[in-house]
């Protein structure tokens, strides 16, 4: 890995202009603009051999779609893949993506995101050469390599360097189990709808025990998955705001 660059990412696919676009927009630009990510698309028919490129094959025992043939996937992670990287397959039945997984995988210093495409890789790549399988969420895309875009753009707000305001993260939803509390800016009515008084007193104890307040609200109403999570024995019914109105 570069000395400088704080995580390196290489994609592969079929299909790497796909993520062309994704990453040369907004904060990921400006991060690999800055030398802390290092972002490449690499397709996996350069490491074919036969003079037409063939990356499938059909499955073994029969079925409608094509499988990502074993030896072009070996040959390229043989060549990405060092003592220091994380190979990680996107796949349908991996284990469900989340910030959690984003912190840790911002910590690899170099990913190879593997994207799977028709029905999926050999499974004795799977065996050997993947380290962790990722899915992000449940249902089936066309194109393994949007996967690799959500992931990317999450585990990127994990390297320190890559937000302008870090204390963000502290803020996001997810971040302790909760979601985010509700944003407001100008003009302070709209519609005929003010903006919580609380937000305009400049009392930012109070702005904050509003904002922790709002948290749990949205994330009862919206996600009992979530809030059922966050519960713990300790915590009583009164202490959980039973609506989200401000102070």
């Amino acid at each position: 890995m570069d000395a400088e660059c704080a995580l390196k990412v290489d994609v592969l696919s079929l299909f790497p202009n796909v993520l062309s676009g994704f990453v040369a927009e907004s904060m990921l630009a400006r991060a690999v603009k800055r030398g802390i990510l290092r972002i490449t698309s690499l397709s996996i028919r350069e490491w074919t051999t036969d003079r037409h490129a063939v990356a499938d094959d059909r499955p073994f025992g029969g079925g409608a779609g094509m499988v990502l043939k074993p030896e072009p996937l070996a040959r390229a992670l043989g060549d990405l893949k060092t003592p220091q990287s994380s190979v990680v397959y996107l796949c349908p039945d991996g284990e469900l993506f989340s910030s959690e997984i984003a912190r840790g995988l911002a910590k690899s210093g170099h990913l190879v995101l593997l994207c799977g495409h028709y029905e999926g890789i050999d499974e004795r790549i799977r065996e050997k050469y993947v380290d962790r399988e990722i899915s992000i969420g449940d249902y089936v895309l066309t194109n393994g390599i949007l996967a690799a875009a959500v992931v990317i753009d999450a585990v990127a707000r994990y390297v320190p360097g890559v937000l302008g305001a870090e204390q963000s993260l502290e803020q996001d939803s997810f971040s302790d189990g909760l979601l985010t509390f509700p944003q407001y800016t100008r003009p302070e009515v709209f519609e005929d709808t003010p903006v919580p008084e609380v937000l305009l007193s400049g009392h930012h104890q109070k702005i904050a025990q509003w904002r922790q307040e709002q948290r749990m609200v949205r994330t009862r109403r919206r996600r009992p998955d979530l809030w059922a999570r966050f519960l713990k024995p300790t915590k009583s019914s009164s202490e959980i705001p039973e609506s989200g109105d401000g102070l």
